[in-house]
């Protein structure tokens, strides 16, 4: 069971007992209630009407101790214990653990020191094992205790009771965090219907995208296709084309061949044109003069 359960059972508990009782006959309840244990809240008690009727008459004092746990810290006690009745030593250790939750509403870091005065402790072990025994093992608070530093790290602390005063505040700031939620919910949605849109126009662009590409593909088969064909086409005309061209060489080299033997023939048979270099080996004849 969790302390929030818990804390709803006393609270009904002793809301009940309150209820049924006048004057006097509620010092009991008052002094039993703000020395439970497990009682960290105050204010429904305080709100019921027997209990607001002491107000102003002689056992007054019993609603001041009740406002003192519902409101107060252990400094506010020792500042007015003259007019306050002696507490007992559950107390005095309750108002110690509501001291720290104080403390902590407004600071998340709480020097040893600041703790020392505010909880009337001599030394860093009593307040340390303080804090260990009664404040975290009983689940008001969770932190880490830093002995370097000298400070206790909050990092969970329970609530206390709002003073009268402080309910108007509290109301608007909650009204100004349900304004803040109620825009941010606005602009979620507002993302929401955006991402939504941005991925059909995705999806649209893609679509298009792969179909132009597929249009490309089947272009260029297409093209490819044709290609293949021209060239076969173009290399059949070119032979064509070239084949009056050989025939014409072909002859030509034949006629050629049919003129170089004919030549051979003709310079090679006696009597023809003598070599230079055979004409110049001869000697030559001198003539004599005609007498």
């Amino acid at each position: 069971m969790d302390i929030e359960q818990k804390q709803n059972e006393f609270i009904d508990h002793f809301v009940k007992r309150a209820s049924s009782l006048k004057g006097s006959a509620l010092a009991s309840v008052v002094t039993e209630a703000t020395s439970h244990p497990s009682l960290f809240a105050f204010s429904e008690i305080l709100a019921v009407p027997d209990v607001v009727e002491l107000e102003g008459t002689e056992h007054s004092v019993y609603l001041d101790v009740l406002r003192l746990f519902a409101y107060g810290t252990w400094s506010d006690y020792t500042s007015n214990s003259g007019r306050l009745p002696e507490l007992g030593s559950d107390q005095a250790l309750k108002l110690k653990q509501l001291t720290v939750l104080t403390l902590a509403e407004t600071n998340k870091v709480l020097p040893y020191d600041q703790l020392m005065q505010e909880l009337d402790v001599t030394n860093v072990r009593e307040l340390e094992d303080f804090l260990i025994n009664e404040c975290m093992y009983a689940g008001i608070v969770r932190g880490k205790l830093d002995q370097l530093q000298r400070c206790f790290e909050v990092q969970f602390a329970a609530g206390r009771d709002l003073k009268p005063e402080q309910l108007g505040s509290m109301i608007q700031t909650l009204s100004n965090w349900l304004t803040t939620s109620d825009n941010l919910s606005v602009s979620i949605q507002e993302k929401i219907k955006w991402a939504d849109n941005m991925s059909g126009l995705d999806k649209k662009h893609r679509k298009e995208v792969e179909e132009r590409v597929e249009d490309v593909k089947k272009s260029l088969s297409s093209k490819v296709n044709r290609n293949k064909t021209s060239d076969s086409l173009l290399k059949y005309w070119d032979i064509l084309v070239d084949v009056p061209y050989i025939m014409a060489e072909v002859t030509n080299c034949k006629q050629a061949d049919i003129d170089i033997r004919g030549h051979e023939e003709v310079y090679s048979e006696p009597g023809g044109v003598m070599d230079y270099e055979e004409d110049r080996s001869r000697p030559k004849r001198r003539r004599h003069p005609i007498s």
